[in-house]
């Protein structure tokens, strides 16, 4: 990166912690340094949830994977405005009228303590080991930028966040990522522009658009039922709806977000707008993937977007390197004339047009066949490196095409996006491992300020587990897939208690305690055994509480009648 780059980067991301570290200061107790004293309106819960869903995973990873699998992705969030509106009615009033630290506080009141703990460790689980994924999605950036070790990047990118998350709690979480959501939209949309004005010969956002359409990358909608696809209108809809409720409704990170709102009211408001929201924001997002595929269309792509990875492949066999650049370079000059000879001829609406989209067709699947073989190779070459290069393809188009100045914003965007959904994890971790375990079995606390202390020693805690997570993180290919699949393994047992302690009064803590713990291992064995695709697990490990508790019920019932 030029000198302009580096200072728009560093000048960047110190302002955001010093932001943070200033309107922080100041804490004196839980109910700011966890809760933010209850005092933020409604936009700023839009922002936090909005900040603490989109990670730098998002902006770094989804238009690589629209790039490789299209816009079918963003089927994904169809059935999150149904969840945000399930939420307003039973979830929030139930959080706001106990005033809870977490929501894992209402189930021992409903059930018992043990049921509370195992739903606490459930979460903690499975988002400590998502906030590693996400120290590691920007940590790439610099390892890549700066040639540097993946590992190095890791403690740089988690430890810096650290300073504000730290010291300034919910409070200085909730006002960083007001200002980091205003930097990150506009500078995406920006680079949409850019992408736009970047398209050789003249070509414009219809024609970069007939090319994403023509190479299948405007799949937005998949009708076709089928259990084992990931993504779908129905997978989407029902998967997905039950995934947002999970996560939503009862994942501390976003819970966290909207109990410290005002009142129920700013509260809602917060959550109902996200629900209409975010499925725009996403499509965007994904669009400019299928743009990214028109732009390679047209343009000469790199024979694999991980260029450290190739170039480790060069050194290891460089005969083989060479076999792959000739094909290549072959693939590359074939399929840039067959782009602009779509075009052309959709411009002259001329007859040979149905002949040349298929030859293009044919030419991509090469395309794709043959960065399959490379990527295999590298695989093979005993490469400590991610095993695809999906979370390299933006990052690829920003550093060789953007201009001065621009690069270095982008890259403090995906900074700032990933600080803004860790630091809430970082926090939530923190309240519910102190709040739910700890504070559990050790009650007496001699007072608000040796509370305090404990709540910033598990949250530096946390951030050290995440950075260790992030570590080992190489190997999980697209990192936005990877994540969401992590969360629905433990997402739908834990969502299925809360449906039981909300809608089945019957059923008692013993009998919900076993019936999680069942669910668990049910929605694990399936996963192993890949019966189904990682959507339809949230369904089921919901449904399998339910199923289980109702069960014991009865039995339980029997023994009483027999006894």
């Amino acid at each position: 990166m030029s000198t302009i780059d580096w200072t728009v980067l560093i000048f960047t991301l110190v302002a955001v912690v010093v932001y943070g570290v200033f309107i922080g200061r100041g804490q004196k107790s839980n109910e700011s340094y966890l809760k933010a004293d209850n005092k933020m309106p409604w936009y700023i819960v839009l922002i936090g949830i909005m900040a603490t869903q989109a990670s730098a995973i998002t902006f770094l990873s989804a238009p690589g994977q629209a790039y490789t699998d299209g816009m079918r992705f963003v089927q994904y969030y169809f059935g999150l405005p149904l969840a945000m509106i399930v939420i307003c009615i039973t979830f929030i009033p139930i959080f706001q009228r106990l005033n809870v630290y977490t929501a894992y506080e209402y189930l021992e009141n409903r059930f018992d303590k043990k049921t509370r703990v195992l739903t606490s460790l459930l979460f903690l689980f499975s988002r400590g080991l998502s906030t590693g994924i996400s120290i590691y999605a920007p940590s790439i950036i610099l390892s890549s930028v700066l040639n540097w070790n993946i590992y190095l990047t890791n403690v740089l990118t988690g430890g810096i966040l650290m300073i504000y998350t730290y010291v300034g709690g919910a409070k200085a979480i909730a006002h960083t990522q007001k200002l980091q959501f205003l930097i990150i939209l506009g500078t995406m949309a920006f680079a949409g522009y850019l992408l736009i004005q970047n398209m050789p010969n003249g070509i414009g956002f219809k024609d970069a658009l007939y090319l994403a359409g023509k190479s299948g990358k405007l799949n937005v909608i998949t009708t076709e039922f089928d259990w084992k696809d990931k993504y779908n209108i129905w997978s989407g809809l029902i998967g997905g709806f039950f995934l947002a409720l999970s996560y939503f409704g009862t994942d501390q990170s976003q819970v966290g977000r909207y109990i410290t709102a005002k009142d129920n009211t700013n509260a809602k408001m917060g959550l109902l707008l996200n629900g209409l929201v975010k499925i725009p924001m996403q499509f965007a997002i994904l669009l400019i993937g299928a743009l990214l595929f028109a732009f390679f269309s047209l343009k000469p792509a790199p024979i694999y977007f991980n260029e450290r990875s190739y170039q480790h492949l060069k050194e290891a066999k460089p005969e083989q390197a060479a076999v792959f650049e000739k094909e290549h370079q072959d693939l590359q000059i074939k399929f840039n004339a067959e782009s602009k000879e779509i075009l052309k001829l959709k411009e002259n609406n001329s007859p040979q047009l149905t002949k040349t989209i298929q030859n293009f067709k044919n030419t991509q699947t090469q395309v794709k066949a043959l960065h399959g073989r490379v990527e295999e190779a590298i695989n093979q070459s005993n490469y400590n490196a991610e095993k695809t290069d999906t979370n390299y393809i933006f990052l690829y188009f920003v550093k060789n095409t953007l201009p001065v100045g621009m690069i270095g914003l982008l890259f403090a965007v995906i900074f700032l996006a990933s600080w803004g959904s860790i630091s809430a994890a970082l926090n939530s971790l923190a309240s519910s491992s102190l709040k739910d375990i700890h504070l559990i079995f050790k009650k007496e606390i001699p007072d608000e300020k040796t509370e305090l202390k404990y709540s910033r020693l598990h949250t530096l805690a946390w951030g050290i587990f995440s950075i260790g997570v992030a570590m080992f993180a190489t190997q999980m290919g697209s990192l936005i897939e990877a994540v969401n699949v992590l969360g629905s393994l433990f997402y739908g047992p834990i969502l299925g208690i809360f449906l039981v302690a909300f809608y089945y009064k019957k059923i008692d803590g013993p009998n919900v305690f076993i019936a999680a713990i069942l669910s668990e291992i049910t929605v694990i064995a399936i996963y192993q055994f890949d019966i189904v695709s990682f959507l339809w697990l949230n369904v089921i490990g919901a449904a399998a509480v339910i199923i289980f508790s109702a069960i014991g019920l009865v039995f339980y019932k029997r023994k009483a009648v027999n006894s």
